[in-house]
């Protein structure tokens, strides 16, 4: 067969995809001369040529039927050219199933309907009916084990019909192995899905409207063709009979499907029911869900709920709901005085605070919470101070409290303490502190000090808190995100009011502090209106300088952590008025302390000299007064903020009156010492420096002191203070910054002189009376005249016997201070000449033999005794030799040289202690 045209060309096809009976129009080259000439039509392999209308050589109109392949070429047939070929492709998509009461605008084949007895979704109530893809691309199930999935989304399901469906779960179990393109195709299908039950039933006839247009033009080819034939004139209107069978085939459809309407109806308003609970569940759940919540504490879960009942439901006009919306707010209000409660509730943590006024403020609460939970915070910690104060009291008084003080104490204070106590202990003072670390330590610590511990910690306790409450309601932090913005107008009013409020609430704090301490350590500092307040403490003795030390630290401490707390100044003003207070209680109490320790030095004389002279009494008086120094080192130090304990004149002079008292108390103790009878000495103890030489065996022999040997000690101890210890002090003072020293070393100065004197006049009197008072009867003893006496042959035995006396007296000086024996001698040998010179010049006469004797004596005294010789002493010697007879021959002085010369020499065992302080004065 031979071929007169070209092949048939297919160049287009629209739509170029569709389902199966859709209809398409092809476009192309060559499809043919005329109906007769097309005798093939295949579309993605399926034979349409049943359905194809030749519309000319270019255009030709078919329906797509059932195909294998998804995808394929428009392959067109003619007589005249052949087979043909094609350039573009149609895309068979699948087809949807359609139930049995679903609406379709062509004509359903019957052998792939719907059929919800035979589907997989068997037993799903209607309401919760699904398509089995609901992602509409192909399904591949995964192996991962069923029970780690259960395990990695616990409480969820892969039903996408549940309530607790999990995508992630449905991905893992049905889409594992699915390419990301094929998700991004599912993620439009379900857009497409939702698009198409969002526009109903106009989706649906936009769907089929060429169905209608096709009906429509066989209805007018129909009716075009009866008006031709006549039909209708002859016999009838065709159109009416056939709307007649129409409407007895509508009426029979209906009575076919009137059940199966009638039960769709019903499932319609049962769905609708269904779907009404289903989709206001949370309101109708909402007052149980809340009442549950309350009770496990999930007080955000309830807030949230709220909120969004009250965004969804607050202004409804439905009365079931408002019904429902009535029965939360109920709940909610409950909720608002529980929530109340607990925030006012004491005591309380600053987390559970702000949790609480955070609720409430999400809840809307009327007032202002976090006001009312910091009034409720001051009250409390008011009441707090008071009743720690009372249940110290009453331990004190016998009747312990609820809280006993001696419980109640913190163990973090005892090494405190104990440092005190070994301080104390190391020093031997007699203090009534004992270093033993034993079980009734606790009852050791004085109630008034265990109290300011307590109650220090217990306002270092709640204090930071209520500061950073108010802080959190300053600055707005107290409040949720949403409170804060809606309120902060509102909120910065309040702010501004309340401040000064606030500020008096603080200061009300410290004030009740600051009293109660006072009234525990300084009752006379507290108006009589307040005493019973803030007193009550019924003790007669004052606290020790140790202890006051110990609470001044304690307060600091306390005042440093408020201070970091950044409170101003001007609110902790009080606390460091009471620390000034404080510490000049203290020195004064120390000083005073100190006081009564001097006066118990003398009991503690040992009379143990040393080669110096000294005993340990000056020594114990300088480390007494200097450990009083170094436990006031810290008091009297000044940390930041304060002022000096010396900055009151009035502080001044009190210290200054103390410290001179002081000196004095101890120079009453020396003098009492030196004054004590010989029965109210105990001497079992009594030594000598083994290295002193002992030239008054008496001691060695029963160890007791004489009068005169206490004196001579005392002196010593006395030139010793005057020279060392009390300038000693004096820098003490100085170092630790005490005001007024030059008044304090001058008037115990001239106190240490005056005693000094008296007693050197005492034993001067002792010593030097005796032997001025055996000068003259031993001149005249044998009825001696000066008138009338034999040549000289030599001194007599009176003036031995003084000389003998004069170095006993240095004997005993000697050995008890070295230093003491010049000025000792020199009043000795002043009174001697003195008196030796009066007798010369009482004489009336001298014979020749008389006066050469009595020159002979005089020189023997004076040159003896030449190293201790004073103006007064030489004075009283050249008098009395004035008083004698000038020697008239060589003879004579030669005979008294020969005489003094024999007189050394029978004496010069004697006189040796003169000539080694002879020796010594030269050295020195």
């Amino acid at each position: 067969m031979s071929r007169s045209r070209q092949p048939p060309l297919v160049t287009g096809i629209s739509p170029n995809e569709g389902i199966p009976w859709t209809k398409v129009t092809i476009r192309g080259e060559n499809l043919g001369t005329g109906p007769t000439d097309l005798i093939g039509l295949t579309i993605c392999g399926h034979n349409c040529l049943l359905t194809a209308e030749w519309m000319s050589a270019s255009k030709i109109v078919c329906r797509v039927g059932q195909a294998k392949n998804d995808k394929g070429d428009i392959i067109v047939t003619t007589k005249s050219g052949g087979r043909g070929t094609s350039t573009v492709s149609f895309k068979l998509l699948k087809p949807e199933k359609i139930g049995l009461l679903d609406q379709s605008a062509v004509w359903v084949d019957e052998m792939n309907y719907y059929d919800m007895r035979t589907d997989r979704n068997k037993g799903i109530p209607p309401l919760s009916l699904r398509p089995a893809n609901p992602l509409g691309i192909e399904i591949e199930k995964s192996k991962f084990p069923q029970k780690d999935l259960e395990m990695l989304f616990p409480g969820m399901s892969a039903d996408f019909t549940s309530e607790n469906f999990s995508a992630a779960w449905y991905l893992i179990e049905n889409h594992s192995s699915t390419s990301f393109e094929q998700l991004k195709m599912a993620v439009t299908n379900l857009k497409r899905q939702a698009n198409k039950k969002s526009e109903g039933s106009l989706a649906y006839v936009k769907g089929g409207l060429s169905t209608f247009f096709e009906a429509q033009d066989a209805l007018s080819a129909i009716h075009q063709k009866l008006e031709a034939d006549g039909t209708e004139k002859v016999e009838g209107s065709m159109t009416q009979k056939l709307e007649n069978v129409l409407n007895r085939a509508s009426n029979t459809a209906d009575t076919l499907f009137q059940e199966v309407l009638g039960r769709k109806d019903k499932a319609d308003s049962t769905r609708n029911a269904l779907n009404v609970l289903q989709r206001f569940k949370f309101l109708f759940n909402l007052p149980l869900n809340i009442e549950r919540n309350i009770q496990k504490g999930d007080y955000d879960v309830v807030i949230n709920d709220y909120e969004k009942a009250k965004s969804l439901f607050g202004k409804t006009e439905v009365q079931v709901f408002k019904k429902y919306y009535a029965e939360v707010e109920t709940r909610i209000e409950a909720l608002r005085e529980l929530l109340l409660a607990k925030l006012l509730e004491t005591p309380s943590t600053l987390h559970d605070q702000k949790r609480y006024i955070r609720y409430l403020s999400d809840l809307h609460a009327p007032g202002d919470p976090a006001w009312q939970c910091i009034g409720a915070q001051h009250r409390w910690i008011l009441q707090l101070m008071h009743s720690c104060k009372e249940g110290y009291v009453q331990d004190l008084k016998g009747t312990p409290g609820l809280h006993s003080p001696v419980l109640d104490l913190d163990t973090d204070a005892r090494p405190v303490v104990l440092g005190h106590l070994s301080q104390t202990a190391s020093l031997k003072r007699g203090s009534s502190f004992q270093s033993g670390r034993d079980d009734t330590w606790r009852y050791k610590t004085p109630h008034r000090v265990a109290f300011v511990e307590k109650l220090t910690k217990l306002v270092l306790s709640q204090l930071p808190n209520f500061w950073k409450l108010w802080i959190s309601y300053v600055n707005g932090s107290l409040f949720s995100e949403t409170a804060e913005k809606s309120g902060q107008i509102e909120r910065s009013k309040n702010v501004r009011q309340r401040q000064n409020d606030f500020k008096k609430m603080i200061q009300e704090v410290m004030q009740c502090l600051v009293k109660l301490i006072r009234g525990a350590l300084l009752p006379l500092s507290i108006p009589e209106c307040g005493v019973r307040q803030y007193g009550g403490w019924e003790v007669k003795s004052e606290l020790s300088g140790q202890w006051l030390a110990h609470v001044i630290q304690t307060i600091r401490l306390t005042y440093e952590s408020l201070t970091a707390l950044e409170i101003p100044n001007d609110m902790l003003q009080t606390i460091q008025d009471l620390i000034l207070d404080l510490r000049v209680r203290c020195v004064m109490v120390t000083l005073q302390h100190t006081a009564e320790e001097i006066k118990r030095l003398a009991e503690k004389e040992d009379w143990i000299v040393d080669n110096e002279g000294l005993t340990s009494l000056p020594c114990q008086f300088e480390q007494c007064i200097v450990h009083s120094l170094q436990l006031l080192k810290g008091v009297l130090e000044c940390k930041p903020g304060e002022a000096s304990v010396f900055q009151q004149p009035r502080t001044q002079e009190d210290v200054c009156q103390l410290s001179i008292n002081i000196l004095q108390i101890f120079i009453y103790c020396l003098e009492q010492l030196s004054t004590k009878p010989d029965a109210d000495l105990d001497t079992t103890h009594l030594s000598v420096d083994v290295s002193s030489p002992d030239l008054f065996g008496s001691i060695h022999e029963d160890f007791s002191l004489t009068s005169e040997q206490r004196l001579l000690i005392v002196l010593s101890n006395c030139c010793y203070l005057e020279r060392h210890t009390f300038l000693n002090i004096a820098e003490h003072f100085e170092k630790h910054n005490f005001q007024g020293i030059e008044k304090i070393t001058q008037v115990s100065m001239a106190s240490l002189k005056e005693l000094d004197q008296r007693l050197f006049e005492n034993y001067i009197e002792l010593k030097a009376d005796p032997i001025v008072g055996s000068l003259e009867p031993g001149i005249y003893a044998g009825y001696f005249d000066w008138k009338d006496c034999l040549p000289p042959t030599g001194v007599r035995n009176y003036l031995k016997e003084a000389l003998v006396n004069i170095i006993a007296v240095h004997a005993e000086v000697f050995t008890i201070s070295k230093e003491l024996v010049p000025r000792v001698l020199s009043r000795v040998v002043e009174a001697v000449s003195e008196e030796l010179s009066r007798l010369m010049q009482c004489v009336s006469s001298f014979s020749k033999n008389g006066a050469l004797q009595a020159r002979l004596e005089i020189c023997a005294l004076r040159d003896t005794v030449a190293v201790h010789l004073t103006p007064e002493s030489k004075s009283s010697f050249k008098q009395a030799l004035e008083a004698l007879p000038q020697l008239s021959s060589g003879a004579d002085k030669k005979l008294l040289e020969e005489l003094l010369n024999k007189f050394k020499s029978s004496m010069h065992l004697q006189l040796a202690c003169f000539q080694a302080a002879a020796s010594t004065m030269m050295k020195t």
